[in-house]
């Protein structure tokens, strides 16, 4: 059975959640602020495209690739343990980034970040639900760690702007250091141990397949999302991601104690929230890349105005996940996911209003829609989820909301970007008085546009900076209107989330050592066999508050709206 200390009892649990928060802020902080840092990256260290690339995309891809691996091993090892080996690992990591002297080592750098934060995210929300037994408790304890992971990722750019208004591009990562120094004896003396009950042996073989079938489909998409679409390597990684992810499905179905219980996936509260959050990151993870450029390169704000303009999506999204918990009992899963994307469709139709000219108003009131529906649909999504998931299992299905995250930033940036780049290019090619070659440059991207316009110079030079404006926002506009879609697609598909709080009937799933309490009583021992058998998914009594998952993105945006 699972172990907990007494570290979780009392209002000592409630310091525990500023611990795990605090490190789960720096992971989520992480994963977008190198964004604004990548001009002052590249006059440093020169990198190429390519290194350019991998410096930027070191850290999700590794990070998405290790999540389940690292997830089912706290289950089996403590979740504790893995958090530890996650704050050290990240701290020396960051320490490489500080002082990286070549692209090389920065991707270095970059990709063990990435395995410090797959280890620390899953484990920080299995720990959670074991230190706060009490549902409503725990309830407010996800709130609050949800709104922080989304807070991180949309205030990277932020942060990222503020320092490198004084500093060198390195402070960006010399804050984790101290951080993640201090964080290491605190979390030994308050954070609680806690593991499943580890019956069988950890498959290996398993965990390794997951790793290298994710790393490499994520790799995949990826290149979709920079234009590559069609390349010959971008089908090969596919078929071989593909292939990988296949050979691990079958090898745990065919197992007595796999890492991951894939038939969950057949439950609306798990495989239907599942989904729920490849679909929302899916339509939203893209707009965030758009949304930054938008800003910068057509409005003209600098990196700092850039994050202090998305600041009202924090906010939102913080207000959101306080109200979780209240929003969830009152409304259920179903409706309160629903509702969620119908309002995230609603704040991504108004910011198809925006034209060429600053729009404040209209920016501030669609951000902080735009944060409020996107948290209360992730809340209700990883709550539902988690809630369905064994106790034993807790980091795996983590880690499976943390990886649905990352894959729907994947296909989003992908799918949207293609939907951007074909739309944007087909204005910019079509607009008379343009010499031929200058607009063929001009339709890669926006900056490049601009760059062709200072050579042209004179009246051509003005005029293809106009137009590339112009395409840019029509672009948006489009590409505005597919997530519209995706997210009422999104809406469609959360009618299949159960309607209440109220747990199911006993579906059999309750193993001989999670016995059923008779109610929902709140308990504050941590350590007992009641507080731990009060995670069993068969109670009846209160209502049922569902559990929480990862954040994830980075993002909330890759850009400045995830968790990356």
């Amino acid at each position: 059975m699972a172990e907990t200390s007494r570290a979780g009892q009392g209002s000592g649990r409630w310091t525990v959640l500023v611990v795990l928060c605090a490190s789960l802020l720096l992971v989520a902080i992480d994963a977008t602020v190198l964004h604004v840092a990548v001009p002052a990256v590249s006059a440093d260290l020169r990198p190429g495209p390519v290194e350019l690339l991998w410096i930027v995309d070191a850290y999700p891809l590794v990070c998405a690739s290790l999540l389940i691996l690292f997830g089912t091993l706290g289950d089996r090892v403590g979740r504790r343990r893995v958090l530890l080996c996650g704050y050290g690992l990240f701290g020396l990591a960051s320490a490489l980034a500080v002082f990286a002297h070549a692209p090389g080592v920065l991707i270095l750098a970059r990709a063990l970040l990435g395995a410090g934060g797959a280890m620390i995210m899953p484990a920080t929300l299995s720990l959670l639900r074991h230190v706060f037994p009490d549902r409503r408790e725990r309830a407010l304890a996800i709130g609050v760690w949800s709104a922080v992971a989304a807070v991180g990722a949309a205030a990277g750019p932020l942060v990222g702007g503020l320092l490198l208004e004084h500093f060198w591009w390195g402070a960006v990562f010399l804050l984790n250091i101290p951080l993640m120094v201090l964080a290491v004896p605190v979390a030994l003396r308050l954070v609680p141990e806690s593991k499943g009950e580890g019956t069988g042996p950890w498959d290996v073989t398993g965990a390794v397949l997951a790793a290298s079938g994710l790393f490499t489909a994520v790799l995949a998409v990826k290149r979709m999302g920079s234009g590559e679409l069609t390349h010959p390597g971008t089908a090969l990684l596919l078929i071989a991601g593909g292939g990988l992810l296949t050979w691990f499905v079958r090898r745990q179905r065919a197992r007595t104690h796999p890492l991951i219980d894939f038939s969950a996936f057949a439950r609306p509260a798990f495989g239907t929230a599942v989904s729920c959050i490849v679909l929302t990151v899916l339509a939203l993870v893209g707009l965030a890349l758009m949304a930054a450029q938008y800003l910068q390169l057509v409005l003209g704000l600098t990196p700092l105005e850039t994050g202090l303009r998305l600041l009202p999506l924090s906010v939102a999204a913080i207000a959101a996940g306080l109200a979780g918990p209240r929003l969830l009992r009152a409304l259920g899963p179903r409706v309160m996911v629903a509702g969620g994307f119908l309002l995230t469709a609603f704040a991504v139709l108004t910011l198809t209003t925006l034209g060429t000219q600053d729009d404040p108003g209209v920016c501030v009131g669609a951000f902080l829609l735009l944060g409020f529906g996107l948290e209360t649909v992730l809340f209700g999504c990883y709550e539902s989820m988690l809630n369905d998931a064994p106790p034993q299992q807790a980091g795996g299905a983590a880690a499976i909301g943390e990886t649905a995250y990352q894959l729907g930033a994947g296909l989003g940036i992908a799918l949207l970007g293609s939907v951007m780049n074909s739309a944007y290019g087909a204005s910019v090619h079509a607009a008379p008085g343009i010499p031929k070659a200058a607009a063929d440059a001009a339709g890669h991207s926006l900056g490049e546009a601009y760059e062709v316009a200072d050579d042209l110079g004179g009246v051509a030079g003005d005029l293809l900076r106009e137009t590339a404006r112009v395409a840019f926002v029509q672009g948006l506009h489009v590409t505005l209107l597919v997530s519209a879609v995706l997210l009422l697609a999104g809406a469609l598909a959360a009618l299949r989330l159960p309607r209440t709080t109220q747990p199911p009937a006993d579906d059999g799933r309750t193993t001989a050592g999670q016995a059923h309490t008779a109610s929902d009583a709140p308990d504050h021992t941590a350590g007992t066999a009641r507080a731990r058998d009060g995670e069993s998914g068969g109670h009846t009594g209160a209502a049922r508050v569902p559990r929480p998952s990862a954040p994830g993105d980075q993002s909330l945006l890759p850009t400045g709206i995830t968790r990356q």
